[in-house]
């Protein structure tokens, strides 16, 4: 690795919309396969998926992100990637969004959260 270059893990948020559900668990079900196969078409099958959460403004409890309203569900999705060699935070961010963007065209990415790798802790991501 070269001078001023680091490893990343990049965090990020999606919202993604199906339609034809009636349950907040049939939303994820769905989201999560259809995030799933836009990825695994792209060869991008290291990205982890898992679902968002979301805090009750009320009583402050986290739950699933997931919301049905007339069978069209909202559900909120982490993306997680490891860029390997970038040259900043805001060089991770830029490569992260656009590796994943390339699978979920027309899907807001929105960073959720950036943490250097440590030392030595490789595995599949993106190297620049």
């Amino acid at each position: 690795m070269e001078m001023g270059e680091s490893n990343y893990v990049v965090v990020l948020e999606a919202p993604i919309i199906v339609r034809d559900v009636e349950t907040a668990e049939d939303a994820i079900n769905v989201a999560v396969s259809k995030v799933a196969k836009a990825l695994n078409k792209e060869k991008l099958d290291f990205v982890r998926v898992e679902i968002g959460y979301s805090q009750c403004p009320v009583c402050g409890a986290h739950f699933e992100s997931a919301f049905v309203i007339g069978n069209i569900g909202l559900v909120g999705i982490y993306l997680t990637i490891k860029v390997y060699n970038a040259q900043s935070i805001e060089h991770a961010e830029r490569i992260a969004k656009a590796v994943v963007g390339k699978a979920l065209k027309k899907v807001p990415l929105k960073v959720f959260e950036i943490k250097e790798l440590a030392e030595g802790d490789r595995g599949e991501g993106i190297d620049i």
